[in-house]
């Protein structure tokens, strides 16, 4: 029998008696209703294509008002609030600032100020909307070092937008930030879990920071015994999909914004693996060291004749397994080879693009040498937005700062992504007042130098 009156209790299956009845007959659930082609229904029940389609309609439209969703909603979503990073030049790229309801990452080797940005959007999420914020407090927790509030003083008293707020607006305080520590995995997911969501309600929290999301899980399962790597992939993924989960589910009730700093490692390319000297395919082939008898088998080559037992006996002749014949050798079809070994289908490929190292094939550009973040490809797939940061030092620089630092939009929602390229990418520098783009700094010096004049 179908689930409708057990999924959907009060639909009108009065409209659609004769096709519920068909439907019921060939054990069709409402999942299979909403889900599979309206034709292979039709195949299955003998019934017209039209009600099938209004059928399936009408159990979405039921579905969606039990959840509390419009049709104006699904087609037009409202835009989400956006926390800036009190630098129009580093809010450009980012469409006005971290969005909330999405987890929103900053990667970067180390140096490169993963934390400033942190520190920033701190003290910005307090800020009216008016000014690039949610009027709302903040939870930081931390996985290496406390909360450094001296930084965040220095931030707050240095940066010439939050001290020239006027009077009427609250000015940002270290009060309405809340912090902790989670020096292992078990008290992480233990205060994730359990704390987190009331602290989130009861104090009126509008960012998340988890600073870094990394440390943990390398400390807890990429030190211990080399012989059980396998499992300890296996028990890591299962935990970062529950994380991604839990965080997604966060940021969209609460309508937060939840941003985290990860690590990279440096990477390898297939490249570099492979540039020494390559032996010849039909040296290898020709080689009586390397053949086996397994590889000899699925070639169907006989196997030497001093391999096999020599049993001169007559019972060898009347058993029937010895004169069977190996099976035959069936090769895989041509077109899987092709796909399986296409280049661009590899993840050494394809982790060029969602990395944020490698998209510049220059080897001078600046996202050489190749890094790749934390946690690898399954951790890619829970996070909305991922921002890498570069730093090159500077050589001969007389009086200057002694690194070059720029920003990079790897994806994101509502944010266009920039290529690895000077141009592109937008340079900012590490300051008294956090964290600012090359462009506002220059903006300011010809603002004093009006003033002058």
């Amino acid at each position: 029998m179908t689930d409708f009156l057990r999924v959907l209790p009060n639909f009108p299956v009065q409209k659609f008696t004769a096709l519920i009845s068909a439907i019921e007959s060939q054990g069709l659930t409402t999942t299979d209703l909403i889900t599979l082609d309206a034709a292979e229904i039709g195949k299955r029940t003998h019934q017209p294509l039209l009600d099938i389609k209004r059928l399936s309609t009408a159990i979405l439209n039921s579905l969606h008002a039990d959840l509390g969703i419009s049709n104006n909603s699904l087609k037009h979503p409202p835009p989400p609030n956006r926390i800036s990073l009190l630098s129009p030049t580093l809010d450009s790229p980012l469409s006005g600032g971290i969005p909330t309801s999405a987890i929103t990452e900053f990667t970067s080797a180390s140096g490169a100020g993963k934390t400033q940005f942190l520190l920033t959007l701190l003290l910005s999420v307090q800020l009216p909307p008016s000014h690039g914020g949610l009027s709302k407090n903040a939870l930081y927790i931390s996985t290496e070092s406390p909360l450094s509030t001296r930084r965040l003083s220095q931030i707050l008293n240095s940066h010439p937008i939050l001290k020239s707020l006027p009077p009427e607006v609250k000015k940002p305080t270290l009060d309405n930030i809340i912090s902790t520590c989670t020096p292992d995995l078990e008290s992480q997911d233990h205060i994730l879990t359990f704390q987190v969501p009331v602290e989130i309600q009861r104090r009126n929290i509008g960012l998340l920071v988890i600073d870094s999301i990394a440390a943990n899980y390398r400390a807890e399962f990429e030190r211990k015994p080399s012989g059980s790597g396998g499992v300890n992939m296996g028990a890591r993924t299962t935990d970062l999909i529950k994380l991604g989960m839990h965080l997604r589910d966060l940021a969209q009730r609460y309508d937060l914004a939840i941003v985290v700093s990860n690590q990279v490692a440096d990477r390898f390319s297939s490249n570099s693996l492979n540039s020494g000297p390559k032996t010849p395919a039909s040296s290898l082939r020709s080689g009586p060291d390397l053949s086996s008898p397994l590889l000899s088998r699925s070639r169907n080559i006989p196997v030497p004749s001093s391999s096999l037992p020599d049993n001169n006996n007559n019972n060898n002749n009347n058993n029937p397994s010895s004169s069977l014949p190996p099976p035959p050798y069936i090769p895989p079809p041509e077109d899987d080879i092709v796909t399986q070994n296409h280049p661009a289908l590899l993840l050494d490929h394809q982790q060029n693009f969602f990395t944020g190292w490698g998209d510049n094939p220059h080897p001078l550009s600046l996202d050489h040498p190749l890094k790749t973040p934390s946690l690898g490809l399954v951790w890619s797939t829970q996070i909305s937005a991922r921002i890498a940061l570069f730093k090159q030092p500077v050589y001969n620089n007389q009086g200057g700062a002694p690194f070059k630092r720029w920003l990079k939009v790897v994806w994101g929602n509502d944010m266009p992504a920039t290529s690895t390229s000077s141009t592109e990418m937008i340079e900012y520098e590490i300051w008294m007042g956090g964290v600012r783009g090359i462009g506002d700094k220059e903006k300011e010096k010809e603002d004093k130098k009006e003033e002058e004049l």
